[in-house]
């Protein structure tokens, strides 16, 4: 690594200011702040720094996801070999390796785009490079069917780069979670590649590996099941299958017990708050429950936790620090709300069963104000302490 450092620090003065390679700064100093943690300090103020900063965090958060990742690139080849009557005589490693070059295309066009995006704006602003997208461009392929178009893709993440953070200020600044917003953008604009049956399972070979599909060949996931009123149970789904991950559904967010591995990871480091996602899971229940009661649901309310983006939504994107809530208080309004919200989209809408992004997307929006009232709260708590009106 000293020779890597050293080589560095000898290519430097070509990128600073005068520099014959000046107007590639942006991109060195993103590359040299990633490989190595910045030497740099504050200048206001008294402050104790940790040696971990902010590309350490995102490199850890993308470490997490790597679990879901995985397995999804596994169950895309095993949905694809299970719709094509062939998963008895296919091997793991061909399953896995069909997923792992169905999905590598999207996560080489949401790097490719977003990054891009990020450093050509960054060296217009003559600013640095931030880290964000490094999970964002993990995230996106992660929540998306495995059939969306890479053209729609490239332009739904050029989308949330610029409308979703840049004009916000960048990392930091941006209101709503870019991942959330780029699906947001997919699902209206493009319902048809985000939507229907047709889109959940790969249905083309890739060099020689999988199965090409029937044309008109369809596969509803659990939730659409549901919305439409049926029991995925009824129809061969086991709850085990839906733990487990075993069925149709966005890339990453199947299976329960890859993201709980991720959920693990984030919370020994201490990097996600687990009061926000405790909440979310107790608000959710707590709906489905309300629900089941009532009849208004076909299935039972521990099976809403299991299916679609809910367990994955609870732990990485209501988790995003950026977006949430600070305050301890808020951290568990707020995450009751992201439940009881999903829960409620799910149930009364049928047009759209899954509900957690929408339910994110929208306490996003509320999540600064929950954190004002309860400042304002300990304020006027600590006056009357105090004897102070």
């Amino acid at each position: 690594m000293s020779a890597l450092r050293n080589y560095l620090n000898k290519i430097k003065p070509h990128f600073e200011e005068g520099g014959k390679l000046h107007a590639l700064h942006s991109l060195f100093d993103g590359f040299e702040t990633f490989l190595y943690v910045p030497n740099t300090t504050s200048r206001c103020g008294v402050h104790i720094h940790d040696a971990i900063d902010s590309k350490r965090i995102m490199s850890m958060v993308v470490l997490a996801l790597m679990p879901a990742l995985l397995f999804g690139m596994y169950n895309v080849g095993y949905q694809n070999a299970l719709a094509a009557g062939t998963l008895a005589q296919t091997g793991f490693f061909e399953l896995f390796f069909y997923g792992f070059l169905a999905v590598l295309p999207k996560i080489l066009v949401s790097y490719i785009v977003g990054l891009g995006i990020e450093f050509a704006w960054a060296q217009w602003k003559k600013e640095e490079i931030q880290e964000g997208f490094l999970v964002s461009g993990i995230l996106i392929p992660m929540i998306i069917p495995v059939n969306c178009p890479l053209w729609i893709l490239a332009i739904a993440v050029a989308f949330a780069v610029i409308i979703g953070k840049e004009i916000f200020g960048g990392t930091g600044m941006n209101i709503f979670n870019p991942a959330l917003i780029c699906r947001a953008f997919l699902f209206f604009a493009y319902p048809t590649m985000m939507s229907g049956d047709k889109v959940w399972v790969a249905n083309d070979t890739i060099f020689g590996l999988g199965n090409t599909l029937v044309d008109g060949y369809t596969q509803a996931t659990p939730l659409a099941l549901v919305g439409q009123g049926t029991n995925p149970v009824d129809a061969g789904t086991s709850l085990c299958d839906m733990i487990c991950g075993f069925i149709p559904g966005s890339i990453g967010e199947t299976s329960v017990v890859a993201i709980a591995l991720g959920a693990c990871l984030l919370l020994v480091t201490g990097i996600a708050s687990w009061k926000t996602m405790l909440s979310v899971f107790v608000g959710g229940a707590l709906t489905a429950c309300l629900f089941e009661q009532i009849g208004s649901t076909p299935i039972h309310w521990y099976e809403h936790l299991v299916l679609g983006g809910f367990a994955f939504g609870a732990v990485f994107m209501a988790t995003d620090p950026v977006t949430s809530c600070r305050t301890e208080t808020g951290k568990w309004v707020y995450g009751l709300l992201i439940g009881v919200m999903a829960i409620v989209i799910r149930v009364m809408n049928p047009g759209y069963p899954e509900g957690m992004m929408l339910a994110i997307l929208l306490m996003n929006m509320f999540a600064p104000t929950i954190d004002h009232f309860v400042v304002e709260r300990n304020i006027s708590k600590r006056m009357k302490r105090g004897g102070t009106k």
